[in-house]
């Protein structure tokens, strides 16, 4: 059982729960790392015991990166206990898991491996959830030797394709939590105030000649298993690829030797998107980045993800 120190920090009690029910059921091996050094040596001593993570989605994440490297992913079936905010483990809830503490132990003790895709980068790097081009507005910081986003929304999506489809973001809220002791900030309604005169002075005036406002878009060139989707002459607004495609969408199942990746182009001004399924997408370009799953990667110029079915295995509730 090996604890993230986030989540020791963060969410004592929920791992003190996560203790007491694992330990009740099974024997249990207890490894406390303080930081990635320290994890990655308590996995690589875990002989025959089973890995049992208790944490975010960043654990998790960091989990499968090693035993990947060490090309021991197949052999070892994973459970995750997610501990941390909603967001922090809004991939552990896509992929499955219980978020509830004692749901998820009893998941562990009592539930049933099962067969996970993945996508694997030229750079060795995974994607377990999502990939998203492009990764936001956000400049990525680094944190345990991970790219990570500097802020994640509280409400973060968890399909890639819906953060895609989605507006930019909801404007924080007035009240209670907009302020100390429940006022409202004073520079709030200048703030807005500023913003819609900005986006008034942007848009283009009626009767000038009907131009169109600039819609942001990113000239990138997009490959499927050889098919172009998209060319430098076009910009595109964003491109999402899941690994097995949405839960409960038509195709293969997890692990099906058949299995494909569903590869979504966005384009500006609300076009009609390039749905396809593929074993190998490869987006080139400029220097661009990219989001795969909690964790903010580039810039690069090139970069090829393969599907790679059934590649790993995860615990998860029976039925």
């Amino acid at each position: 059982m090996v604890i993230d120190p986030v989540a020791r920090s963060t969410d004592g009690e929920s791992v003190r729960i996560a203790k007491d029910v694992l330990c009740a059921g099974a024997g249990a091996k207890i490894c406390l790392p303080e930081g990635p050094e320290e994890f990655a040596r308590a996995l690589a001593r875990r002989g025959h015991r089973r890995p049992v993570v208790i944490g975010d989605d960043r654990a998790l994440l960091r989990v499968v990166s090693l035993l990947h490297k060490e090309r021991e992913l197949a052999a070892v079936p994973l459970s995750m206990v997610p501990v941390g905010a909603p967001a922090a483990v809004a991939l552990s809830r896509a992929l499955g898991i219980p978020t509830d503490t004692v749901a998820a132990a009893r998941a562990v003790l009592d539930g049933g491996e099962r067969p996970r895709d993945l996508l694997t980068d030229d750079s060795d790097g995974i994607v377990l959830g999502g990939l998203r081009i492009p990764c936001g507005s956000e400049a990525p910081r680094q944190a345990h030797g991970v790219y990570l986003p500097t802020a994640v929304p509280a409400a973060a999506p968890t399909d890639p394709r819906d953060a895609l489809e989605a507006p930019d973001g909801p404007e924080a809220p007035d009240g209670p939590a907009g302020g100390l002791g429940g006022h409202r900030p004073w520079w709030r309604p200048a703030a807005r105030t500023a913003r819609t005169a900005l986006a008034l002075l942007a848009a283009p005036a009626a009767g000038l000649g009907g131009r169109r406002a600039r819609v942001p878009g990113q000239r990138l060139r997009i490959e499927a298993d050889g098919v172009l989707l998209a060319d430098l002459d076009r910009p595109v607004r964003g491109v999402s690829v899941m690994p097995g495609g949405r839960a409960g969408a038509d195709g293969p199942p997890p692990g099906a030797g058949d299995a494909l990746a569903e590869v979504v182009v966005h384009w500006p001004g609300g076009g009609r998107p390039v749905r396809t399924r593929a074993r190998a997408v490869t987006v080139s370009g400029a220097d661009f980045h990219y989001r795969a799953d909690a964790v903010v990667g580039g810039p690069v110029r090139t970069r090829t993800w393969t599907l790679q079915p059934g590649a790993w295995r995860l615990q998860l509730p029976r039925g």
